[in-house]
């Protein structure tokens, strides 16, 4: 039963993301506003309908092995499904704030961001496919390694309140670095392409130098989201499954909220004591059990009430919540002169 309705989940995924890009982007093209919110109407729906897959499938026997679904009573397993779901899609605003940094200082054309975000996504299906799994069966073999992942969720915390936000110097990232010794890179756009041909050698682009920083993005910001989730449940179909439809959300809510997400000020305040309840959570379990209707009540509130004060009273670019404005426009290109030559 849980290798059909992993089997099932994962051919669902790939069926949105071939139709995604085979139908609605096939051409690179600027996402407005209004387009950008229906889809992201579109894919909450989607992860709120399949809470009804989650009920149906623990429903029945749970199996077992590494893939197997835990012993919980369906409705425990929808309000587990759904905290995960919205803690990873919370913790995921943070991350547009570095995607619009991502894209701003390298001067993406509006026009070619979501074909960026489309193999992005796809690297996360896979890359936190791994993380789970080893994240589960840590958690499953090693009963004090619960205590680790929540004192990164407290330091994660502590970080995100009392850390300063630096600026992004491409020249200096280890993951532009790193490319640049591995494969010459031609310091421009060529379109869409990620490598094209530049004096009869094979160079990659500028856009895919965008590309590894927004993978190495997620890739850190995986190491704070991946721990909440398992802090609420060591279960690995609803991590993933909660991780994913949130992850391939984030494309459309970027260019939904990107131009205003300076105006969430207490957006920073919300995400912090996020992080530091499923922390504290998850290194009580063992003297306290929170129930997981009351996770849910507490993290959705909390998201709630940061939504509702920040719209009440917005900001202008309140201090430690972003520095940079999402891109409204297309950011000027550097000149050549200003550019690390490969």
């Amino acid at each position: 039963m849980s290798a059909l309705v992993w089997i099932g989940f994962l051919a669902v995924v790939l069926i949105c993301l071939a139709f995604d890009l085979g139908v609605f982007h096939r051409e690179a093209r600027v996402v407005r506003s209004r387009e950008a919110f229906l889809f992201t109407g579109i894919w909450v729906a989607v992860a709120c309908l399949f809470s009804g897959v989650v009920y149906y499938a623990y429903s029945g026997p749970h199996g077992s092995g590494p893939i197997a679904l835990h012993d919980y009573q369906p409705l425990e397993a929808v309000q587990l499904y759904f905290t995960a779901y919205l803690v990873e899609y919370s913790l995921s605003l943070d991350n547009i704030v570095v995607i619009a940094l991502i894209f701003t200082q390298f001067g993406v054309p509006l026009a070619l961001q979501h074909r960026v975000l489309f193999w992005g996504v796809l690297g996360a299906i896979v890359m936190r496919f791994g993380f789970i799994l080893a994240g589960s069966a840590l958690l499953a073999e090693i009963d004090w390694i619960r205590y680790v992942f929540g004192a990164l969720l407290l330091l994660a915390a502590a970080r995100l309140l009392f850390g300063k936000d630096e600026g992004l110097a491409p020249e200096k990232n280890i993951w532009v670095r790193l490319a640049r010794r591995v494969v010459p890179v031609h310091d421009h756009f060529d379109g869409s392409k990620f490598f094209t041909r530049h004096n009869m050698r094979l160079h990659a682009t500028r856009l895919f130098i965008v590309l590894l920083l927004v993978e190495g993005s997620d890739l850190i910001f995986a190491v704070d989201s991946i721990p909440a989730a398992l802090a609420i449940t060591p279960d690995p179909f609803l991590v993933y499954t909660s991780n994913i439809f949130a992850v391939m959300g984030l494309r459309s809510l970027y260019f939904a909220i990107a131009p205003l997400i300076e105006r969430f000020r207490y957006l920073k305040v919300s995400l912090v004591f996020l992080l530091g309840f499923v922390g504290a959570k998850i290194i009580i379990h063992d003297h306290v059990e929170i129930p997981s209707g009351t996770t849910l009540a507490v993290i959705a509130g909390t998201i709630a009430i940061g939504a509702i004060a920040s719209f009440l009273r917005p900001g202008g670019g309140a201090e430690g919540v972003v520095d940079e404005p999402g891109p409204p426009r297309v950011p000027r290109v550097p000149r050549e002169s200003e550019r690390t030559t490969s």
